[in-house]
C-alpha cells in the first residue's frame, strides 16, 4: 500500500531523501569513472597513433636514405615460387644485401633448374660484383631498381620494389632457372650510421 508524500513523517521523507541520493551518487560516481577511464584511453590511443606516425616517418626516412646510398639489406619472409605453394621463410635466415657495388644474395629456391652444374650450385646464394644497378621510374610511393650480375654459373636479374613503409617485392629472373619472386621489408637498421 502506498502512502501520499504529504502524509509521511519527517524520518520517512528523510530516510527517502537520504536513498535517493546514495542511488543518484552511486550513479554519478560511475558516470565519473567511466568519464575518466574514457580520457585515459583516449590519451593512450592518441600517444600510441604519435608514436606510431613517429616511426614511420623514421622508416621512411631511413629508407630513403639507404637506398640513396646503395647500402641496405632486404630480409625475407616469404618466397613465391612459379609452381608450388607460397611459403614463409622468415626470421634472419634469408636475405638480400647490397652494398654499394657489391650484392650478396642468401635466398632460397624452389623451382626447375634447366642447366646447373653437378652438386646443383650456387643456386642463388652467392657474393658477388654487381654488373648494372639501374633504378626505373615508379609511383611516388616506391622506387623500383634493375641489379643485374653473374655469378659464374647463371646471369641473374634481380627487380627489386622497395616501398615507402620499407616493405620490398623482389623478383629473381635466371638464365638457367625458373623465376621466383620473394617478399619481405628493408632492414633500416641493418648499416650503423655514419
Amino acid at each position: 500500500m502506498t502512502k501520499n508524500y504529504n502524509k509521511l513523517t519527517d524520518t520517512e521523507k528523510m530516510s527517502i531523501f537520504a536513498a535517493m541520493m546514495r542511488h543518484n551518487t552511486a550513479k554519478w560516481l560511475g558516470s565519473l569513472l567511466f568519464l575518466v577511464v574514457l580520457a585515459a584511453g583516449c590519451g593512450v590511443l592518441s600517444q600510441n597513433a604519435t608514436e606510431r606516425r613517429a616511426e614511420e616517418a623514421r622508416v621512411a626516412a631511413l629508407t630513403q636514405q639507404r637506398l640513396d646510398a646503395r647500402q641496405y639489406r632486404i630480409a625475407i619472409e616469404y618466397m613465391y615460387p612459379t609452381r608450388g605453394a607460397s611459403r614463409y621463410v622468415g626470421g634472419d635466415s634469408y636475405s638480400l644485401t647490397i652494398d654499394g657495388d657489391k650484392i650478396n644474395s642468401h635466398l632460397p629456391y624452389t623451382g626447375v633448374a634447366y642447366q646447373v652444374p653437378y652438386g646443383g650450385g650456387k643456386v642463388l646464394n652467392f657474393e658477388d660484383t654487381i654488373e648494372e644497378y639501374v633504378e626505373e621510374a615508379a609511383a611516388s610511393d616506391r622506387r623500383v631498381f634493375v641489379i643485374s650480375t653473374d655469378n659464374d654459373e647463371d646471369f641473374l636479374v634481380y627487380q627489386l620494389t622497395v616501398y615507402d613503409n620499407g616493405k620490398a617485392d623482389l623478383l629473381v629472373r635466371a638464365k638457367n632457372r625458373e623465376q621466383i619472386s620473394y617478399r619481405g621489408h628493408l632492414d633500416p637498421d641493418a648499416f650503423p650510421e655514419k
